[in-house]
Parts: C-alpha cells; structure tokens; sequence
C-alpha cells in the first residue's frame, strides 16, 4: 500500500483531484517564494530610502540621483512622484499653495495604489488556495469512499481488507487538500500583514513629505 500504487488503483476522479491539489500546491510554493522575496526587497529598500532621505540630503539633488535609475519602487517611487508633481505645478503661474500640495498628494496617491497593487499580487491565488483545496481533497474522498463501499456491495462475504485499500486512497485526496491549503492559508495571512505593514509606512511618509514641501511653498511665498 504504497503512495504511488493506491495512486494508480485510484478511480479517474481521484486520481484528477490528486492531481489538481499536487498542481496547486506547487504553483502556491512558487507565488510563496517569489512574493517572499519580492516583500524581503521591499522592506530593505524602504529602510535604505528613509537612512538616506532623513540624512538631510538635498531634495533636489536627491531627486536627480532617483530619476538617473531605470526603475524605482516603493518610498522611491513615491517620492519621485511627488517632487516632480511638485516642481511642475510650483512653476505654473498664479498656483495657489493648497492647490499644489493637493496636486502633489494625488500623485503620490496614485502611485502608492499602485505599489500596494504590486505587492499584493498573487496573494488572492494563496487565499482562493487556502480555502477551497481542502474541500476539493474532501470531494476526492467521499467519491473514494463511495466506490469503495459499491465495489463492497457487489462481493458476498465482505473483509477489512477489501476495503481499506479505497479508503486508504480516498483519504489521500484529504491529506493532499490540507497539504496544499495549510501553506497558502499562513503564507497569504503573513505576507498580508507585512503589506499592510509597508502601506502604513508609505503613507505616512507621505504625509511626512507633503509636510515638508507644505513648509517649502509657505517660505517661498513668504519670500
């Protein structure tokens, strides 16, 4: 009674459920792996920006250096952003101040959905993953355990060991749903608190920064 030979004396059914589950639970440890290291990247990139940003370099300069990459994420990305949003309404005439910080937040808006959009992908097939594997495992099962007891009818003298070998490969399509879901249920339950975690610190250096270039556009005019 081995995992390949109760595999093979399975029904077509099972054996497609097995299947399927073995599928999925593949292609949720590859999502797994990727959005690990994708959201491990995010959260070294975003402590690299604030060292650098809260180092009291010049916004200017700090721009240019962000803008000279091919590719910016994250704090980056919305910094960039801004500043330029920035830059571009401060030059248009007659632009009241609240004006331009609205401008320069909606940007930055736009790009942080767009980050959180990013950061999330493939999290809705880890949560689908987690919740339905096991109920197609236990689809797999009953319709085992169905035809094992068919087959048991059919028989005149029924034994322990006629059927144990159907249950045996029924139950196995329970065990590979939970295989499959019970990862994806604590990889999609993790990964989401950490993007909530790197949505909360985007935003609130947004509001940082609009602070900061709300205090540049009151000394400006003032001058």
């Amino acid at each position: 009674m081995s995992f390949i030979g109760l595999f093979m004396q399975a029904s077509l059914l099972v054996k497609l459920v097995m299947l399927s589950l073995l599928a999925t639970s593949v292609l949720s440890w590859a999502f797994i792996f990727q959005r690990h290291r994708a959201l491990s990247a995010a959260k070294a990139e975003m402590r690299r920006f604030e060292d650098k940003f809260w180092s009291g370099v010049d916004l200017s300069r700090f721009y240019q250096e962000l803008s000279a990459r091919s590719h910016n994420s994250g704090m980056a990305a919305l910094f960039c952003a801004g500043f330029k949003e920035f830059m571009r309404l401060r030059k248009s005439a007659n632009m009241p101040p609240q004006a331009i910080m609205d401008g320069t937040y909606r940007s930055m808006r736009v790009v942080l959905s767009r980050e959180v959009e990013d950061m999330e992908r493939n999290l809705p097939f880890l949560a689908t993953t987690g919740s339905i594997s096991p109920y197609i495992g236990l689809f797999g099962t009953v319709w085992g355990i169905m035809n094992a007891f068919i087959a048991l009818g059919e028989v005149q003298q029924a034994t322990l060991a006629m059927v144990a070998p159907g249950i045996a490969e029924a139950l196995i399509a329970t065990a590979m749903g939970l295989f499959a879901a019970i990862p994806a249920v604590i990889a999609y339950n993790k990964f989401s608190n950490q993007v909530e975690k790197l949505e909360n610190n985007y935003g609130n250096f947004m509001e940082e920064f609009s602070a900061i270039l709300q205090r540049q556009t009151a000394m400006s005019a003032n001058d």
